[in-house]
C-alpha cells in the first residue's frame, strides 16, 4: 500500500486513500465528472481552477498521457481523485502515466476511496470546499482547515490561467482529431480571410484548433483585453472563450463584451456564454453540483435534435431575465437549465457546453459553422 492521502469536506466528511502524483496540501472546490474517457481534456482544461476533481468513471490512466492531447500549457486543477490508477497504461500514443503526470506538474491525487459515496454526498448537499493532503493526516484538522478556507463563489480565478498578452494561433486540428471527427462541417479553408479575435478567460486549445482548420485567422488577446483595444485588431468576429469560476466578479469582461454588442459577431461558449448573457443584462446563479461529463444531452430549440454534449461549469445563465430580443436556443434535457443563448439584433450567441470537445462528443461542431455564417 502506498502513502496514504486524506480528503476533508467541509461538512466534516473525511475519506483516507492512497498519494499519487505530488506530495502536499491543497484546498479546492470537490466537483466530480463522469466522463468515461477524456482524462488528460480535463486534466488540462484551465476551466478547472480552483476545483478538486472527482472521476466517476472507476479506472482512471489506463491508456496513460501524450503531449499531443493538452489542452493548455499547464495543469490548474488544484487535486484528483480517482477509484483505481492504473499505472501500467498501455496505448501506442502512451509517453508517460498519470501518476508521473501529474507528480511533473504539482498536482495531488488521491486513489482507493469510495467514489460512489463521495459522488452521491456532492449531489445531494452540493459542490463543497475540501482539503486533499498528504502531510496532515489528522481528521479534525483537516475539517477545520476546510472549513475556514474560502469558497470558489465571488472569486476571480480567470486572471490566474489566462495569457499576459496577445499571440498568433496556427495550429490546426492533430490528424488522429481531424479524421475522427471527419466529415466536419466547415472545413477546407472555408473562413479564409476571416480573422477571428479570441478572448481567452482560460481558453482550451482545441478552440482555436477548430477556428483555425476552418481557415481562420486567429489572434488571441487576454480576458482583460478592452473593446477598443479588440477592435483596433479589425476582427470579423470576436470569440469569447471557457473559463474557470464565477463570472460575475469579472466586470472587466462584462464591459468589454457591452461594448462590443452589435459591432461584430459574437461566439461564446462556457463561461463565454454566461459573461455574454450578463453583458446582455441577464443574472447567473450557481447549480448545486454543476454539469460535468461528456453525456451531457441537450435540445435545440430551433430544429427539435438533441444533442450529446461535453460539458464544465457550474453557474448557468437565468432564461427568465434575459431582456428582450435575446433567446434561449438550447436547454438541458437533465435540469431544463439555460444551454443556449442568442441575440439575432447583435449577431451574438453563445452555448454552454464544449463542441470542440477533443475526446467527443461532436454533436455540436456545426456551431462553429453558425459562428462562420454570422462572419460572412
Amino acid at each position: 500500500m502506498g502513502q496514504l492521502a486524506k480528503l476533508a469536506l467541509a461538512d466534516g466528511t473525511v475519506f483516507t486513500g492512497r498519494r499519487f502524483g505530488a506530495e502536499g496540501e491543497v484546498f479546492g472546490e470537490v466537483v466530480f465528472n463522469t466522463s468515461m474517457t477524456g482524462y488528460q481534456e480535463i486534466l488540462t482544461d484551465p476551466s478547472y481552477n480552483g476545483q478538486i476533481v472527482t472521476m466517476t468513471y472507476p479506472l482512471i490512466g489506463n491508456y496513460g498521457v501524450n503531449q499531443s492531447d493538452v489542452e493548455s500549457k499547464g495543469l490548474s486543477l488544484r487535486g484528483f481523485i480517482c477509484k483505481e490508477l492504473c499505472r501500467e497504461p498501455s496505448n501506442y500514443r502512451s509517453e508517460k502515466s498519470l501518476d508521473e503526470y501529474l507528480r511533473e506538474n504539482g498536482v495531488i491525487g488521491i486513489e482507493g476511496i469510495d467514489t460512489r459515496a463521495l459522488v452521491k454526498k456532492l449531489r445531494v448537499k452540493g459542490a463543497m470546499t475540501g482539503v486533499l493532503s498528504t502531510t496532515d493526516l489528522d481528521d479534525a484538522s483537516l475539517v477545520a482547515k476546510a472549513q475556514n478556507s474560502p469558497e470558489l463563489v465571488g472569486q476571480d480565478l480567470v486572471r490566474e490561467v489566462m495569457p499576459a498578452g496577445n499571440s498568433e494561433w496556427a495550429q490546426p486540428l492533430h490528424e488522429i482529431a481531424r479524421a475522427a471527427e471527419t466529415p466536419l462541417p466547415v472545413r477546407d479553408g472555408a473562413g479564409a480571410g476571416k480573422h477571428v479575435v479570441a478572448i481567452d478567460y482560460g481558453m482550451k486549445w482545441n478552440i482555436p484548433r477548430h477556428l483555425t482548420e476552418m481557415g481562420c485567422r486567429v489572434t488571441i488577446v487576454p480576458g482583460t483585453a478592452t473593446a477598443e483595444e479588440i477592435l483596433a485588431l479589425n476582427p470579423d468576429g470576436v470569440f469569447l472563450s471557457n473559463g474557470p469560476g464565477d463570472p460575475r466578479p469579472l466586470d472587466y469582461a462584462i464591459t468589454t463584451i457591452r461594448d462590443l454588442l452589435g459591432k461584430k459577431p459574437i461566439f461564446g461558449i462556457c463561461l463565454g456564454q454566461q459573461l455574454l448573457g450578463l453583458a446582455l443584462g441577464g443574472e447567473i446563479f450557481k447549480l448545486k453540483f454543476g454539469h460535468r461529463g461528456a453525456n451531457q444531452p441537450v435540445l435545440n430549440k430551433e430544429t427539435g435534435r438533441v444533442e450529446i454534449t461535453s460539458q464544465n461549469h457550474g453557474f448557468a445563465v437565468s432564461g427568465d431575465s434575459l431582456p428582450e430580443g435575446a433567446e434561449v436556443t438550447h436547454i438541458n434535457l437533465n435540469d431544463n437549465t439555460v444551454e443556449g443563448v442568442r441575440h439575432a439584433g447583435y449577431k451574438a450567441f453563445g452555448v454552454q457546453y464544449h463542441p470542440e470537445s477533443s475526446a467527443g462528443p461532436h454533436d455540436s461542431h456545426y456551431l462553429f459553422g453558425e459562428f462562420l455564417k454570422l462572419m460572412n
